[in-house]
């Protein structure tokens, strides 16, 4: 019997969702929620880009989807300026007794540590209401800092640290908001973005420092993290817009969990508009971008993730495995216990029945 699945948000990572849960024959879509008033009454087909008519309208009232009372709702609306609204949105339809997975709000990957207590209690408190559960996940944060350390982790007689890299030209990255107003490309150096203001990223990547320190046993003293910023060198122009000589151009940044002292965890990101700026940064093991997992210890790992994509470049392909680890996750998250649930308390996904045989 498919299971009953409703999807809230047609973006970057919700249009490639909203493709597998039409495609997938274990899932039967019930409804999608989209926030601009263009999209209302579009066929899902039409909003995924798949040419078929589905019969599901698209609308802008939360209380359609729930009034279908799907099984699960996939999560896919913008979290990172809209936290309040967002984690709104998760309490009301656990407590309407439906499941949630999905890519935001980002803070309920792992939010114990991270914000506090009183916002956690709110979301358990709506899940027990509901019998339901929440499970969000993604790529960075998501499988390339829990997932893929904590199985190299498990092959380890010791370990010193652990670096999760992603290294990625955003050029071809078409998503304004998060380009524009949250990592703040082409705006003055002397203008400090949403992701830079102090806190931020150890908020925005806490949750991953968190889930692996739980993950190893560690107990982590804080979080700190810093940022490095280059203006460009002449305008040039990048798939999400214009950006003026002396804006933003590339920006490095790490969050480390300290333990002891030491930084045990690091995320590190690198992130560049065109591949000639700070040459002495971190390089992608492949053309435009990739993620490395680094563990220092015995023995010492270093790996590197290279994701591509038939329909696109490398930033097409990083987006379609977030929502390929989402969509493939419901069937384990409908049956997981009532709560906040994380990689640690769910089976392993392996990706059943996605086998489909060559093209050619």
């Amino acid at each position: 019997m498919a299971i009953r699945v409703a999807h809230i948000g047609t973006g970057n990572v919700g249009r490639l969702a909203l493709i597998e849960l039409i495609t997938h024959p274990g899932y039967e879509l019930t409804g999608v929620w989209v926030s601009s008033p263009d999209k209302v009454g579009r066929d899902a087909g039409e909003l995924a880009g798949l040419g078929r008519h589905t019969g599901v309208a698209a609308t802008s009232d939360l209380s359609d989807i729930l009034a279908a009372q799907p099984d699960c709702v996939v999560y896919c609306a913008m979290g990172d300026t809209r936290l309040p609204e967002a984690m709104a949105d998760v309490q009301r339809i656990l407590a309407a007794g439906i499941n949630v997975i999905g890519s935001a709000p980002g803070v309920l990957q792992y939010p114990w540590g991270v914000v506090p207590d009183k916002y956690i209690e709110r979301v358990e408190q709506a899940a027990h209401q509901g019998n339901s559960s929440v499970f969000i996940t993604g790529v960075d944060p998501g499988f390339v800092n829990d997932l893929l350390p904590f199985a190299l982790a498990s092959t380890c007689r010791e370990i010193e640290r652990i670096r999760c890299l992603e290294i990625a030209d955003y050029a071809t990255y078409d998503g304004s908001i998060v380009m524009f107003d949250v990592m703040g490309f082409g705006k003055p150096m002397d203008e400090v973005p949403m992701l830079y203001q102090p806190g931020v990223l150890s908020l925005a990547w806490g949750t991953a420092i968190r889930q692996l320190a739980a993950g190893l046993g560690l107990a982590v003293d804080k979080i700190t993290d810093f940022v490095e910023r280059v203006p460009a060198p002449e305008a040039f122009d990048v798939a999400a817009g214009h950006i003026p000589e002396g804006g933003l151009a590339a920006v490095r940044f790490e969050i480390h969990g300290i333990v002891d002292g030491h930084p045990a965890i690091v995320i590190e990101h690198v992130t560049r508009l065109r591949g000639d700026l700070r040459p002495d940064w971190a390089q992608p093991a492949q053309p435009g971008g990739s993620y490395r997992i680094e563990i220092t210890g015995e023995p010492s790992y270093a790996v590197d993730i290279c994701p591509t994509s038939r329909y696109g470049d490398h930033n097409h392909a990083a987006i379609a495995a977030a929502a390929g680890r989402i969509v493939n996750a419901i069937p384990a998250v409908v049956a997981a216990e009532p709560g906040i649930r994380t990689t640690m308390d769910l089976p392993l996904i392996t990706g059943t029945g996605l086998y489909a045989p060559p093209l050619n």
